[in-house]
């Protein structure tokens, strides 16, 4: 009895391991975490071969350095940075910088995007360093219009950013200044 009943486990375990991991996912990369605040939340999945670094920050102020414990980072990374707003991002692998900052809340969404501090040199789609910022709401959906109360905003890193293979990168924000 008790090793039939040790058999059905392991079938049933197997079955939900089955349904959420497949053959040709990707095993997760390992990463060390740490975060400027303890309120902070960073979880780190893979979603269509894309490893997703997740970030929720109820202070909405913040930074955080991930370094990798693998020999190099995934072929591709998204953030998604679950914020309100987003006045000012900046990401660094310790040689190239980038920041963007997201505006027109109530109209169409305009963002800007440029490379170690010279912000009046924007960053077009045709550069190497562009990153795709697009607002997502709690339904998956992208959208234009209005502060996010659910969703995130994701970031698609360009791969040049990750491409020297620095040990970490320091990612920093800010939904909206505070006076």
């Amino acid at each position: 009895m008790m090793q039939t009943l040790a058999t059905l486990l392991v079938v049933l375990a197997s079955l939900v391991v089955s349904e959420s991991v497949t053959a040709s996912d990707p095993i997760p990369p390992v990463f060390t975490i740490t975060t400027k605040r303890e309120s902070d939340k960073i979880d780190v999945f893979v979603q269509n071969n894309t490893t997703v670094i997740s970030i929720h920050s109820p202070f909405g102020i913040s930074n955080a350095v991930v370094e990798r414990r693998r020999e190099k980072w995934p072929e591709r990374v998204t953030l998604h940075v679950h914020l309100k707003g987003l006045e000012n991002f900046q990401i660094t692998n310790g040689k190239v910088t980038l920041e963007a900052a997201v505006s027109g809340y109530g109209e169409k969404m305009r963002v800007r995007l440029w490379k170690d501090k010279n912000e009046d040199a924007p960053l077009d789609p045709k550069n190497q360093y562009w990153m795709e910022i697009r607002r997502i709401d709690g339904k998956r959906n992208p959208v234009q219009a209005g502060s996010l109360k659910e969703g995130y905003f994701e970031m698609k890193l360009p791969k040049q950013l990750l491409e020297d293979n620095s040990k970490s990168i320091t990612i920093s924000w800010i939904d909206f200044y505070r006076s």
